[in-house]
């Protein structure tokens, strides 16, 4: 099978192995293939595949730096099955490949769905009311609470996580990324980290957690902005803690009033920061009202959220720095990482717990 633009294969993709698993593998996939990177993808690489009028996304991990675990197409794939089981709205997968000689890492195959993805601001001509915008957020945590919701046992997930003491090692385990990703020191991680151990609240019964939870990662009618298409980018699902999704959600959300180093520091917050939008303890109130969840230690959880953003984007940055990321809009990434440990230390220093202020 030859490619009638193989010269305009994207980085990541082996075009005689990966066309060869589709023909095996993937229902209709038999024919030439075209490869593009989808826009916006910062972790794992997100291709659109096209070929005999048919659309289908490919998922694979990041040219390099690879952290352990943090971009397994195997646990991916296994969590957007059990959604399907759900009825939760999620991509549909089709075909896994776990043999790295195809395409250097394990990929996965998932139908392509149309909508509405809001980047770092709204889409123009998208969501132009307040309803509109109320709307958006209310889908938003309503999907969420859907999500906390599901019977992890029942659509086969009981052994995809291991909940007790999910916070304790989500602290570690960013703390530990981070020395792998660091690209300079910032000591005030050290003691944002020291706080966050030090106030650790009781966790409430365990749930799946999506683990990226935000508006970039939803994608709306484009008729309906209070309709879900899919929620995107199950990377770091597991069971654990479904307040860490909700002060994930916060991290990303910004409201009226929020200062531009603020917005700036965090990819999309610019989008919901505009009349209409409620603000973040809008969105609290509602998740806690709707779910039934006792949502007071919040706060905790927005600043570990902020904190966990900060190792993200600095790996991000880290593979920057070695012509490792593919696209553009990298290049204030150093930056972005400094603002975000400066806000969550400020975060916890206006905290009601004394231990989160680090003064017990």
């Amino acid at each position: 099978m030859t490619n009638e633009t193989t010269n305009e294969v994207p980085a990541g993709i082996r075009y005689e192995a990966v066309s060869k698993f589709f023909a095996e593998h993937v229902p209709g996939g038999d024919v030439p293939l075209r490869f593009a990177l989808i826009s916006g993808g910062r972790s794992n690489l997100t291709y659109r595949v096209e070929g005999g009028g048919r659309t289908w996304v490919l998922r694979r991990p990041p040219l390099g730096h690879v952290l352990p675990t943090a971009h397994d197409m195997v646990r991916e794939f296994r969590v957007l099955t059990a959604m399907q089981r759900a009825g939760f709205p999620a991509p549909p997968p089709i075909a896994l490949c776990e043999d790295p000689s195809v395409n250097d890492y394990p990929f996965y195959v998932m139908e392509y769905r149309e909508g509405v993805i809001i980047g770092e601001d709204l889409p123009p001509g998208y969501a132009e009311t307040a309803e509109e915008r109320q709307k958006i957020a209310r889908a938003l945590v309503e999907t969420l609470v859907q999500l906390h919701a599901i019977d992890y046992e029942a659509v086969g997930l009981g052994d995809f996580g291991r909940p007790q003491g999910y916070l304790e090692r989500q602290v570690r385990r960013w703390s530990e990324q981070w020395e792998r990703s660091k690209t300079r020191e910032l000591p005030a991680i050290d003691e944002l980290i020291r706080r966050l151990r030090a106030s650790m609240p009781e966790s409430p019964a365990p749930t799946i957690v999506h683990g990226d939870y935000r508006l970039g990662n939803m994608m709306l009618d484009p008729k309906d902005p209070g309709r879900v298409v899919a929620v995107l980018d199950w990377e770091m699902a597991t069971l654990g803690d479904p307040l860490t999704d909700l002060g994930y959600t916060l991290g990303y959300w910004g409201e009226v009033g929020d200062s531009e180093r603020f917005l700036n520091a965090r990819i999309a917050a610019k989008a919901t920061a505009h009349p209409g939008f409620p603000t973040r303890r809008e969105i609290v109130e509602t998740y806690g009202r709707l779910s039934g969840r006792d949502v007071s230690r919040v706060e905790w959880y927005e600043v570990f959220a902020t904190y966990k953003l900060a190792v993200i984007v600095e790996g991000i940055h880290a593979r920057y720095l070695k012509g490792e990321t593919v696209g553009e809009g990298f290049e204030a990434f150093g930056e972005r990482t400094v603002a975000l440990v400066e806000d969550a230390l400020e975060m916890a220093n206006r905290s009601s717990d004394p231990r989160l202020r680090g003064e017990a």
